[in-house]
């Protein structure tokens, strides 16, 4: 089983930055993908970007808005994932979600609980 941590989020007037960490622990012992995905109340949770165990990061298609402003890398301690956020507008506010997939077995994706960035 594995459990995921988001934190970082809170309020911020729009132009500033946030940086959104997500801890994952729990038994990974193989290649996996680290994503970040947010929602807003009364729509579907959407993808943002992702980072796999080798490096390769992956970006949602529509969002160019996101992809200029968010920035998906790896944490300084193992199995963590950061999002960079800059120049935020009102519209990025919602819940911001950490998901953990792991290729190796049949189980999962795994969800941290989220952590909320409110932007004014």
């Amino acid at each position: 089983h594995v459990q995921l941590v988001e934190s970082g989020g809170g309020s911020v007037q729009a132009g500033g930055s946030l940086t959104l960490s997500c801890a994952a622990s729990g038994f990974i012992t193989c290649g996996h993908s680290m994503a970040w995905y947010r929602q807003v109340p009364g729509t579907e949770r959407e993808f943002l970007q992702s980072i796999d165990s080798d490096g390769s990061t992956h970006y949602a298609k529509s969002l160019d808005s996101v992809n200029r402003r968010f920035t998906i890398s790896r944490g300084s301690t193992e199995h963590s994932v950061l999002l960079q956020m800059d120049d935020l507008s009102p519209e990025d506010t919602a819940m911001y979600y950490c998901k953990i997939i792991l290729f190796c077995t049949p189980w999962g994706p795994f969800w941290g609980l989220g952590t909320q960035v409110t932007v004014s």
